[in-house]
């Protein structure tokens, strides 16, 4: 084994040396220190086998330079021969070279200047290399300069562009381009305060000529409705012969049914003239130049939200009630700008944005209208407003706004027309209440007649056969009544014209307006006029007839309305016209007016008795103020025989029995404690007169005795007295055939108390005490079955 380990311990030695030879000094250390960790005392084998190597190596160096030693001698021996050539040599270059620095500083002179010149051209071609790489730069940014003043923005913008990502980027270590890259943003912010100045000033352009090409947008919606009115027309009417309006933007008056004329269109040089568009009137480069100014500079939501912000602002300034209310041009320019910034651009504004304004200015306006046309009293203006707003909706409609709340809005602003023609007709009607005579209306010859009958539809067979002149019955309020509905008519279809609704619609809306002016107004005027008091009995009945006539005429007026609208009175759900019950209410109103009149007229003649109560004869013949009532009642009935009906027949009837009530209540009164009997006898005469008043048939018509029953209370109870038939009284009393059946015993009472208290000059009662004191006994008896009478009937 000790042998193995020698053999191995010599191999490792081996491989040892051989990587010494063959390694890289650097790689000894651990080749070395590999020997220190081998075996023990390994390091004193490893370097005696090292010195064996060493040796072995020195011996083979030996062998080498022996081998080599002859020819070594023999080159050291030539290299000493040479030595004299090499010094004469040597000599030799130390000469040339001598030459050769004297005849070369002349040529390194030149050398240096030639060597100049070269840097000269080679800083020469930099220079131009480095100028051809600025001048676009340089050249570009003179450009830019020139171009923001030139207000070619998009342009300075592109040239920005270039200059930042080509030009600038090459030479950006030269300062001027360091300066210039400075000045770019600059500039690009110079550019974006001067788009949005541009774009403020087309703002405050917009509002202040809002007026004029707001005016000039909503007159093309007119033309353009007008043109769709004009040819509907012709179509109906058969007789279309060319446009009125063409989409050419051009307008022409060649229509040969008079549907548009010049004074409709304007002057000839005017229609021959190009109409410009609301677009044209407006210059929305501002816009279009900020928004792609914005947009390229990346900041285009910044544009939208201020832009939007701005026209809310605008919005509400517009919507300002005003002096003149809101401005309908200014509205209308406000949507068609927004509606032709919405499809010029795209996403500046949305569908959703305008809708969103369109609300909010459809509410103002709608508020703003209801509030001023609620305070307008002039039907002019409430009528010039429906146009204004017609015209804007027809306009913002064109534009896709949808404007159905603002034709609701009409609806109720024709409730406050009608309102204010009906304020203004009440004038008109009282003024012409109060300018006419309330006569028949004289007709002196055959233009006359024909006069009247053409302004109010008159026919009478009877009239029309008497010879002139003549009389009409009715006065002059009555035609010119019916003239003013027909103008009332006309007023209100003004209102109608233009809403887009069918003929149904607006002959309904005739009709019903039509209806509120006879039923409120006319009939207001007409219930005031008869209640005032200047108007007399003649005056009434003169109304009474008025009336009459104005309800025959009410068929007319639904064939006015019918020929207007071309809507059949037959039609399902057409509105009849109440005049007929409005003039009813009137006549009656007048006819109750006449009997009040009336009945205050003979108490007006009554207040005028002045009886004598204690007188002890009557003087034979009727009081004087009961003759004047006769006659008044005569005269007074013969002219109520122009009422129609039974009205003079009613009035006569109820002047009787007022009359006689008004008698009665003569003898009743509280205050007269003492009647005579010749008194009563002189009441009796006058009591008769009324009888023979009642039987001369003051009015025809009566049957019989019916007017004389009027009096028949009083003609029992002076029976009662005159006769002094008790007995047949108190045994007839309660039945059916009584004679004395309308006297009532607390009437008779009274009366009779008033007679028995009588002085004791009475003569009645002192031939009572004188010749027969039994009758003052019966008188007696009287008194006490009458208040038992009484007393039963009470109980």
């Amino acid at each position: 084994m000790a042998d193995n380990e020698t053999l191995e311990c010599v191999t490792e030695h081996e491989r040892i040396l051989q990587e010494i030879e063959s390694t890289d000094t650097a790689c000894v250390g651990p080749t070395l220190r590999s020997i220190y960790d081998d075996q023990p005392n390994a390091h004193k084998r490893f370097m005696e086998k090292l010195d064996a190597r060493i040796r072995n190596h020195d011996r083979e160096i030996e062998k080498m330079c022996n081998f080599h030693h002859q020819g070594f001698v023999d080159a050291i021996t030539e290299l000493l021969k040479v030595r004299a050539d090499a010094e004469k040599l040597m000599g030799q270059v130390t000469d040339t070279n001598r030459r050769l620095q004297d005849a070369g500083r002349d040529v390194t002179a030149q050398t240096e200047e030639v060597i100049c010149c070269r840097i000269q051209q080679r800083n020469m071609a930099t220079t131009v290399e480095k100028l051809q790489l600025c001048i676009p730069g340089d050249t570009g940014y003179c450009y830019l300069r020139g171009l923001i003043p030139a207000v070619e923005y998009y342009a300075a913008l592109k040239t920005m562009e270039q200059l930042e990502n080509v030009y600038i980027p090459r030479v950006s270590q030269y300062r001027f381009c360091q300066i210039m890259a400075e000045n770019l943003p600059i500039l690009r912010e110079e550019i974006k305060e001067i788009s949005m100045s541009d774009l403020k000033d087309f703002l405050e352009s917009i509002r202040k000529h809002s007026d004029k090409v707001g005016e000039t947008a909503m007159r093309q919606a007119q033309q353009h409705r007008t043109f769709n009115s004009a040819v509907a027309k012709q179509v109906h009417t058969g007789h279309y012969s060319k446009p009125v309006y063409s989409l050419s933007g051009r307008t022409h008056t060649h229509i040969s049914n008079g549907l548009l004329t010049d004074d409709d269109a304007g002057d000839e040089e005017e229609a021959d003239e190009e109409v410009l568009t609301a677009q044209d009137l407006v210059d929305f480069s501002p816009v279009y130049r900020c928004l792609h100014i914005y947009t390229v500079l990346g900041d285009r939501e910044t544009f939208e939200n201020y832009y939007r912000k701005q026209r809310k602002k605008q919005a509400r300034l517009v919507l300002q009630p005003q002096a003149n209310m809101v401005s309908t041009s200014c509205l209308s320019l406000f949507f068609v700008v927004e509606d032709h910034i919405l499809h010029a651009t795209r996403g500046l504004v949305t569908r959703v944005f305008t809708d969103e304004l369109w609300n909010m200015a459809l509410s103002k306006i709608i508020a703003v209208l209801r509030t001023h046309s609620s305070y307008c009293d002039d039907p002019d203006l409430v009528l010039e407003l429906k146009n204004l707003i017609v015209i804007c909706a027809d306009t913002l409609q064109g534009y896709g706004f949808p404007v159905n709340r603002l034709f609701d809005l009409l609806f109720e602003v024709r409730d406050q027309y009608n309102e204010t023609l009906l304020k203004k007709w009440a004038v008109v009607f009282r003024e012409i209440f109060e300018s006419d005579n309330y006569s028949p209306i004289p007709v002196e010859t055959e233009e006359e007649y024909k006069l009247v009958t053409s302004r109010f539809p008159f026919h009478d067979p009877e009239i029309e056969k008497q010879d002139f002149p003549k009389k009409l019955p009715m006065s002059q309020s009555v035609p010119q009544i019916y003239i003013q509905v027909k103008e009332f008519i006309y007023a209100s279809l003004k209102f109608s014209e233009s809403l887009h609704r069918s003929s149904t619609e607006i002959d309904d809306m005739l009709r019903k307006s039509t209806n509120l002016l006879l039923t409120r107004t006319l009939s207001s005027c007409l219930q005031n006029l008869i209640k005032k008091p200047h108007i007399g009995l003649t005056e009434l009945v003169q109304i009474i007839i008025n009336t009459t006539h104005l309800e025959q005429a009410c068929k007319y007026l639904e064939e006015f309305i019918t020929n207007i609208t071309n809507v059949s009175p037959e039609t399902v759900h057409t509105t009849r016209l109440y005049g007929l019950s409005t003039f009813k209410d009137a006549r009656h109103a007048a006819e109750g007016e006449i009997y009040t009149k009336l009945n205050q007229k003979i108490d007006e003649f009554i207040q005028l008795a002045d009886y004598e109560w204690s007188m002890a004869e009557s003087d034979g013949r009727a009081s004087g103020y009961l003759m004047d009532l006769i006659n008044f009642l005569r005269s007074t009935f013969q002219v109520f025989t122009h009422l129609p009906g039974k009205v003079a027949q009613t009035a006569c009837m109820s002047a009787c029995k007022h009359l006689s009530t008004s008698l009665m209540q003569m003898l009743l009164d509280t205050e007269l404690k003492q009647i005579s009997m010749g008194a009563i006898q002189q009441f009796n005469l006058d009591v008769m007169q009324c009888e023979l008043f009642a039987s001369s048939e003051p009015v025809p018509g009566f049957q019989g005795d019916t007017l004389q029953l009027a009096f028949i209370d009083l003609r029992q109870l002076l029976d009662l007295f005159m006769v002094w038939d008790w007995s047949t009284y108190l045994a007839d009393y309660g039945q059916p055939n009584s004679k004395y059946l309308r006297v009532n015993p607390a009437t008779a009472l009274a009366l009779l108390e008033k007679m028995k208290d009588t002085n004791k000059k009475n003569n009645i009662f002192s031939q009572f005490r004188k010749n027969d004191r039994d009758k003052q006994k019966l008188i007696e008896t009287v008194v006490k079955q009458l208040r038992s009478l009484v007393n039963g009937m009470s109980s």
